[in-house]
């Protein structure tokens, strides 16, 4: 299995080099070179086997030769142990045909554990190899960083930086960060938007010579050992499925489009997806994109879904990459000018290509609380609000089996979800004290060179200590 870059001019990379590289040295997203393929009966099979099985069989072809199967079934194991459902991923039924995947059920209650708790060992697997150390530094809307830094926390091997947008995750996220006091952490809040916090953490790997000083890697989306991660529970909840069901569309939220670029991986690879169902909230340039074919960023609205105000879908780039036919230089010239202009526009065949599977559609917040309010009325189910933008991408599909995607735990957003339903949610007893924690981070302006100084100088005087 090698690894190509959706700008065309990197090299081709192993998954042992592609999960400590992160980005390309093209400023391009890694993909694989070919998509391993699964048949009717190879799926078959899957059926009646646990999450853990189903995610050693599902991404086992991705590794390549750098982990050996049953190695690699001890970290399936370990990353899971944590999660607090048997089933890993518990699919509900809200009614007839649709269901809710319930991605919450790990230590810091989000999806990105179902990645993140795997990814981190992963790290730990292949730096002890290579006795090498590396320096991470992420960006999150909310829910990555809690998860990136639970997987990497007291790692001797790694160095994690995370940059969140300050005032713009909800208490629970940001304490869920900023109460880790293990030495290898760092939080950092910065004075902007998920969007700045992004393009900082491209910017420093667009820097070659800081990237190699302090041997960066990344834990974001734009990591691909993250993606792989992620399809695999789109298997697991295909399997839960009756025998004779119809292919189902999956329903999801998403603003950096990793969790629904996924799906789509998972498509690519045999499982019967009818559709793909896009939920936005009023940060809507996917859904604005799947109507017009033009990608054209705005300012950032914040909302009761902080983890979608996003205006700079990076995932998006992998998608392209196949709607060009895998042109790398065509995708390059494409980012290039959505960088320096902020618009892009596909042809009238490529956006059809792409409608053949996905659809879009936006939820503002009263539609939010709506749902959030009726949903529980109707079920007595509470979810949060990103989740609820999933319902209701769900509920917009008319024919067959549909399966929302569950994000994020009610409680990570406790306000939101008491306003819409009248009932506060409660955190789970391990972080039942959360706000209560002792929190440590700082705040940087939105400057490269000043980000750059601060990991500089955590970094060194963790290494003279």
């Amino acid at each position: 299995m090698k690894y190509i870059s959706t700008r065309g001019q990197a090299p081709e990379l192993s998954f042992d080099d592609v999960l400590l590289a992160g980005l390309a040295r093209d400023g391009g997203l890694y993909v694989p070179k070919s998509w391993p393929t699964w048949s009717a009966d190879d799926l078959a099979d899957l059926r009646g086997q646990s999450y853990q099985e189903i995610a050693v069989n599902v991404m086992t072809p991705f590794l390549g030769e750098c982990i050996g199967e049953d190695e690699f079934r001890g970290l399936v194991d370990q990353a899971y142990a944590r999660f607090d459902d048997p089933d890993v991923a518990p699919l509900t039924k809200l009614t007839a045909d649709h269901w809710l995947l319930e991605l919450f059920h790990g230590p810091t209650l989000s999806f990105k554990d179902y990645a993140l708790q795997l990814v981190g060992l992963l790290f730990d697997t292949v730096l002890k190899q290579r006795g090498e150390k590396v320096t991470i530094v992420g960006a999150t809307s909310g829910d990555t960083g809690s998860a990136a830094i639970e997987a990497c926390r007291d790692r001797d091997a790694i160095e994690i930086f995370i940059l969140h947008p300050e005032g713009k995750v909800s208490e629970v996220q940001r304490r869920q960060m900023t109460t880790v006091m293990s030495a290898n952490v760092h939080n950092i809040a910065i004075d902007g938007t998920f969007d700045d916090c992004q393009n900082l953490v491209k910017a420093m790997f667009n820097d070659t010579s800081f990237r190699d000083r302090i041997n960066l890697s990344a834990v974001n989306s734009i990591n691909w050992a993250r993606i792989m991660a992620q399809i695999a529970y789109y298997f697991w909840a295909w399997s839960r499925l009756d025998a004779d069901s119809a292919a189902p569309t999956f329903a999801v939220p998403t603003g950096n489009f990793g969790n629904v670029f996924a799906a789509y991986g998972a498509h690519q690879m045999g499982l019967p997806v009818t559709k793909l169902a896009v939920g936005s909230n009023s940060n809507d340039i996917l859904t604005r994109f799947f109507a017009s074919g033009s990608m054209k960023s705005s300012t950032v609205n914040p909302t009761i879904s902080p983890s979608m105000d996003i205006q700079i879908s990076s995932n998006f780039e992998r998608l392209l990459f196949d709607l060009y036919g895998r042109d790398g230089n065509h995708v390059r010239e494409t980012m290039d000018r959505f960088r320096d202009t902020g618009e892009f526009s596909v042809e009238t065949a490529e956006l059809q290509s792409a409608l053949n599977l996905f659809s879009g559609m936006r939820l503002d917040d009263a539609g939010t609380k709506a749902v959030i309010g009726k949903l529980y009325q109707d079920t007595g189910k509470l979810v949060d609000p990103h989740s609820a933008i999933g319902v209701a991408a769900g509920q917009a599909v008319t024919d067959g089996p549909v399966i929302s995607v569950a994000t994020a735990h009610p409680a990570k957003f406790p306000n939101a979800v008491e306003e819409a339903a009248g009932v506060r949610p409660a955190l789970p007893d391990h972080l039942s004290d959360l706000l209560d924690r002792e929190e440590r981070y700082d705040t940087l302006a939105n400057d490269l060179s000043t980000a750059q100084a601060y990991v500089l100088q955590k970094t060194g005087d963790r290494a003279a200590s």
